[in-house]
């Protein structure tokens, strides 16, 4: 077991130990060599980059570049990662060996290094089926939403995904969710660390991914959930007989990602022609080579294929997922030519109304409501809670990232709640329990099919539905803002501040998780018919003028805005 960080050690010492630890233990000839390279060169600096901590294992799982050393995703870190989840899941679920995990993956790849997705996902399965544990092993790339989907369909103890997500080319990680369907939350994620920590040395079959080939325990998933869950995915179909009918069309990209084929099948459950899609990011490519960065979430700069195939094919529509399918961005072509892409908040406002439009026409009596639920993260729109105060559901705001949602949602559930949708600012969404961004391209689907037979876009129905629930927000609150200037100096990494105005005024900062990042959001809101949008649009922008300059300081702390 590697000596802990203040265990006594200097640093060169500790540094050696490690570096030592690696060569015994590491039987990837790339990394292996590329750390002995490192050590006969004397470069420290380099080798305090791969060996000077650790990589924190967290609610969020993993995830950092790919090379060698306990610093970077490597087969060595699977292996020792997986050996301590192993440990604390036999803790956990006393039936752990009749149930089993499901374990799936990216296309992400780093040659210089020998990773994979696809190679971390085989020894991560090699650890479980070494201890007896029954693995369900996708066989090909599969979107993030199929592992939750898995775990709570097989009704298993929990789910391993191998994926970085919208990260850069190099990164990878690894997401775990627990037998809820959600990912971990505290303690788990102490846990887990702990038994990672207890169980570093390789077990004696960790390197030989051989023999899950022949195994009775190994499963393969792929035909049947792929069924299965586009089989759920109709019940979100409420105008099939408009979908046959629609001239609306659509593109689609999968940035490079894993998402073509899923988009394709979901829009055929839903009977719509399937969308264009761009050609030269349809397959998947680690190198990700027409993007700087693969993330939807980055808007126009991501999007331009994406336009140009539907300027030429005469498309109004773009989609767009990320590469691991897990988040989805929505672009509109508007009257005037130009492209419009919806926020995160704009498309939840959209979907949840039309989420609570749909099951409202089935289910006329309003004593259902009482156990109807939608949620969302306190960083993103209250629009949902307007709507639910006007229609009579209830709304409910959890901590950022969807695992807080996810576990909340599932809370809910059990105790015999319908949980409608929960989405978060950063362009995810789900319905009832999973986070199922394909679906959510389903539903915006005849959502716009909807607004196009009433002569209207997508645009006018935010203004109508979104808009509309702005207020006022009065000079004086800005002083308030003026006043906790220095509060913003306490934030640690994992806290955030949220201030609510009472006129409807609200304003969140935190610190990102995952980069060196300083986020806000502000937000005014009212009741319906009470707003006139240019102006609250001016003083929204206010509000955040205010925020920025009297908050951040960015002149004297030398922060520096977002690039467009």
């Amino acid at each position: 077991m590697a000596a802990p960080e203040g265990s006594g050690l200097g640093e060169d010492a500790r540094l050696d130990q490690e570096t030592a630890q690696w060569l015994r233990w590491d039987k990837n000839s790339l990394t292996l060599e590329a750390v002995k390279r490192l050590i006969a060169e004397g470069n420290k600096e380099e080798l305090r980059k791969c060996f000077g901590a650790r990589m924190e294992f967290g609610t969020a799982g993993l995830r950092a570049a790919m090379g060698p050393g306990i610093s970077r995703m490597n087969d060595l870190t699977i292996i020792q990662t997986t050996q301590g989840f192993c440990r604390y899941l036999e803790k956990q679920f006393s039936d752990l060996k009749q149930k089993g995990i499901v374990i799936s993956f990216d296309a992400r790849a780093h040659p210089s290094s020998g990773g994979s997705s696809r190679r971390f996902a085989r020894l991560a399965a090699t650890t479980f089926i070494s201890q007896g544990i029954p693995v369900y092993l996708f066989s090909d790339i599969t979107p993030t939403p199929f592992v939750p989907f898995t775990v709570s369909r097989l009704k298993l103890c929990a789910g391993i995904m191998i994926t970085a997500s919208h990260n850069p080319k190099q990164d990878n990680g690894y997401k775990v969710y627990w037998d809820n369907g959600a990912q971990i939350i505290s303690p788990h994620d102490k846990g887990i660390s702990q038994a990672i920590e207890e169980n570093l040395e390789p077990w004696p079959q960790a390197w030989d991914d051989s023999l899950i080939d022949s195994s009775p325990l190994l499963h393969n998933p792929s035909a049947s959930i792929n069924n299965d869950y586009f089989e759920d995915l109709k019940k979100y179909c409420f105008h099939r007989s408009v979908n046959r009918e629609t001239k609306v069309k659509f593109v689609h990209t999968s940035v490079h990602g894993v998402g073509h084929s899923f988009v394709q099948s979901a829009f055929k459950a839903f009977d719509l022609v399937p969308p264009e899609a761009v050609p030269e990011q349809k397959d998947p490519d680690p190198e990700f080579p027409t993007v700087k960065y693969p993330n939807p979430e980055e808007g126009k700069g991501v999007l331009t294929l994406s336009f140009a195939l539907a300027d030429k094919t005469k498309a109004r529509i773009v989609l767009a997922n990320d590469p691991d399918a897990d988040r989805l961005a929505v672009a509109e072509k508007q009257d005037s030519g130009e492209w419009r892409v919806f926020s995160g908040n704009e498309l939840g406002a959209l979907l949840g109304w039309w989420l609570f439009t749909s099951w409202k026409e089935k289910n006329q009596d309003r004593s259902a409501l009482k156990d109807t639920y939608m949620l969302s993260s306190t960083v993103s729109s209250k629009i949902l809670r307007a709507i639910a105060l006007k229609e009579g559901f209830h709304f409910e705001e959890t901590l950022t990232g969807f695992k807080w949602m996810g576990n909340r949602a599932k809370q809910l559930i059990d105790q015999g709640k319908t949980v409608l949708f929960a989405f978060e600012e950063a362009i995810g969404m789900a319905t009832i329990l999973l986070k199922l961004p394909i679906l959510s391209a389903m539903i915006k689907t005849p959502l716009r099919n909807y607004s196009k037979t009433s002569e209207t876009t997508m645009e006018k129905i935010i203004i109508q539905k979104l808009v509309a629930n702005l207020k006022f927000l009065p000079l004086g609150t800005l002083q308030l803002a003026m006043m906790i200037t220095n509060l913003i100096k306490k934030l640690k990494s994992s806290q955030m501040i949220t201030f609510t105005f009472a006129n409807g005024g609200v304003a969140t900062m935190r610190t990102s998780g995952t980069e060196p990042k300083i986020k806000y959001y502000a937000e005014l809101c009212a009741p319906p018919g009470n707003s006139d949008p240019e102006q609250l649009k001016k003083e929204l922008n206010e509000l955040v003028s205010a925020i920025e300059e009297h908050f951040f300081q960015p002149q004297k702390y030398n922060l520096q805005p977002k690039a467009d």
